[in-house]
């Protein structure tokens, strides 16, 4: 084949032909989409315990605002019983994509609600294990040289397109006593639960669940001296959503 061939071939072959002189990279879902601006929130829990005796709201979120691989995310996980907040947990955190499925965290973490706030730093992951098990591992430390470290695990198990069973586990542990929470040090607590929502839209899905709160080793001691069980069986009632 001769130049000139070849030249008339690429001519016939021009891609921008059909798309009045536009190429990929000067379409706006192409160019610079990592670099937008968004926000989002989730309410994975918003239920209430005890509904016959003594009524309690528990609540579970994350707010979020950046661009696709740096993010500032604020969590926040507590009880709310007889209009006051109890067991409390806040988190600033700075949130960076390490892998499609994987982001690191770096923040602060305030617990209040009951006994003296702390502040922690915080240093964790967040993501996607295989079989698409939803993570949250976080260890902290304190100005005090408290350590603790958080473990969340959940999964939505599809019976149908709609109906989804939810297992979740959380565990939380810490390196010394604190008499002003009554946590132990170790294994202090492990909420393990079954929720079944139903999904009107995937943004929408109200649900009823059952947990099993336990308590190990001092913090099952402090438990008694206040005369409470180290364990709890409870109903739920409540609605998961996110916009």
């Amino acid at each position: 084949m001769n130049v000139n061939a070849a030249e008339s071939l690429d001519e016939l072959r021009n891609p921008n032909d059909y798309s009045d002189g536009y190429s990929l990279h000067d379409l706006p879902f192409h160019a610079g989409h990592s670099d937008i601006y968004r926000a989002g929130f989730i309410a994975d829990r918003l239920e209430i315990t005890n509904m016959s005796t003594d009524p309690t709201m528990t609540y579970d979120a994350q707010a979020w605002f950046g661009k696709t691989y740096d993010r500032v995310l604020l969590r926040a996980e507590g009880d709310v019983k007889n209009g006051q907040s109890q067991n409390a947990r806040s988190e600033l955190l700075w949130s960076h994509a390490i892998t499609p499925f994987w982001d690191s965290h770096l923040g602060l973490r305030n617990d209040s609600g009951s006994g003296i706030n702390r502040e922690w730093l915080a240093l964790g992951i967040q993501g996607y294990a295989p079989y698409w098990i939803y993570v949250e591992a976080t260890s902290y430390v304190n100005e005090q040289g408290r350590t603790a470290f958080r473990l969340e695990l959940e999964y939505d198990l599809l019976i149908t397109q709609r109906l989804i069973l939810q297992p979740r586990i959380e565990a939380n542990a810490y390196g010394r006593n604190d008499t002003s929470h009554y946590l132990g040090n170790g294994l202090s607590t492990l909420e393990t639960g079954l929720r079944l929502r139903y999904e009107f839209r995937p943004e929408f899905a109200p649900y009823i669940g059952i947990d099993w709160d336990n308590t190990f080793g001092n913090t099952a001691i402090y438990a008694k001296q206040r005369n409470m069980n180290t364990d709890n069986t409870t109903l739920v009632l409540g609605v998961h959503f996110w916009f």
